[in-house]
């Protein structure tokens, strides 16, 4: 019989996608499933991306151009300008999705066996696109009781070899919604000139801060133009997450020069997702004004019902929309499975997704769970109200 590659028996599983069977057969049974494992908004996606896709004169559905128009990336580029981050259509290549930005990205910094450091936990894909490239994760860890803050230095310092090609963050945190200070920004930035790394940041979520809080990109700092490369994406900013639409941006032209060649062996992005992404840059303010409203009120309605509980701990969010909760239980992955499989209250339950996941530590993790935050806030309560009841039942 054919064998499977190592490398595709290493890929992990989603720990946001694998429970979905459960949550099926839960749906099937009749019982009304809240999902608060994933990051797909409720929010309505700007009418003006739907109609410029619907609108549209199209004949001929050609390819795109492998890294985007040019028009497009200039767009884009007056959009960065706008947060202070200057940069031209030449520093951006069009992806599809943040997903493929991060493996053009992997794929042209690093060679099989190379090393990056990620402080955990952190988006579990990045996992499997490290896998996928033969690259190894080293984690550093950041815990709960700093609210998920930026590690020591000297942590990130002592796991650094020869091997290391580049530091990666994700900037708000999925899935902690830490945002990361100016002064974390600038020990990042140092650490990286030093020991002459790339520093990639995962900016998707750029536009949630909260309690005034402001963003604060890697690439508004002097002195990493060689260094810095950001990853981002339409999916979340503009709740299109089914666009698949993303980006890379740096002013290292090397790193752009070889990207773009993994740009063109996959052709181009979809070009009616880029025609959504184009009139999607005309959203006007007041969309996110609204937007990031909603967010933090729902974030202060689900931190203030999970502190309810007993026994549980919660991190406070600045950014993004998750948030990481440790349980009074052993193993998250176990109880996620069985409130879908075993557990309803009222006809209802709900999926969340098991923080291990997010870890490559092997046993970090395994009392949390990440919970997105994007239902309405009757809809956070209720859920939590379930989470309540069900962790009795399952510690009795």
């Amino acid at each position: 019989m054919p064998s499977i590659s190592k490398k595709g028996t290493a890929m992990p599983q989603s720990p946001i996608r694998k429970l979905v069977p459960f949550a099926e057969a839960a749906k099937k049974r009749g019982t009304k499933v809240y999902h608060l494992n994933i990051g797909q908004p409720d929010i309505k996606t700007p009418q003006v991306a739907l109609d410029a896709v619907k609108n549209n004169t199209i004949s001929t559905l050609a390819y795109a151009r492998s890294e985007g128009s040019e028009v497009y990336r200039t767009k884009l580029a007056n959009y960065y300008s706008k947060n202070n981050i200057h940069v031209s259509a030449n520093n951006i290549i069009a992806t599809t999705g943040g997903s493929e930005a991060l493996l053009f990205t992997i794929g042209s910094i690093t060679d099989p066996g190379d090393e990056i450091i990620i402080p955990e936990p952190f988006y579990a894909n990045y996992n499997g696109f490290s896998t996928a490239s033969g690259v190894k994760v080293v984690p550093v860890i950041s815990s709960i009781e700093d609210n998920f803050s930026l590690p020591k230095i000297e942590d990130f310092e002592k796991l650094i070899t020869e091997k290391t090609k580049a530091i990666l963050i994700c900037n708000p945190g999925n899935p902690t919604g830490y945002l990361y200070s100016e002064e974390e920004i600038e020990k990042l930035k140092q650490i990286v000139l030093k020991h002459d790394l790339f520093l990639i940041a995962d900016e998707v979520y750029r536009e949630f801060t909260y309690d005034g809080l402001e963003h604060n990109s890697i690439m508004s700092l002097n002195g990493l133009e060689k260094n810095a490369i950001i990853i981002d994406s339409v999916s979340k900013r503009y709740s299109m997450c089914g666009a698949r639409i993303g980006c890379i941006v740096s002013k290292n032209d090397e790193f752009i020069q070889t990207a773009i060649k993994f740009a063109q062996a996959r052709l181009s992005p979809p070009t009616y997702a880029l025609i959504a992404s184009e009139a999607a840059l005309e959203t006007p303010q007041s969309y996110f004004d609204d937007v990031i409203e909603e967010y933090e009120e729902r974030r202060n309605t689900l931190i203030s019902e999970l502190e309810k509980i007993d026994g549980v701990k919660v991190a406070n969010p600045k950014g993004a929309f998750y948030c990481v909760a440790q349980l009074p239980v052993e193993d998250t992955d176990d109880f996620a499975q069985w409130i879908l499989e075993s557990f309803h209250h009222n006809n209802e339950t709900v999926m969340v997704a098991p923080a291990s996941g997010f870890y490559s530590t092997k046993g970090e993790g395994k009392n949390q769970v990440r919970i997105a935050y994007v239902l309405n806030k009757s809809d956070l309560i209720r859920s939590v109200e379930i989470i309540s009841v069900a962790l009795k039942q399952y510690n009795s």
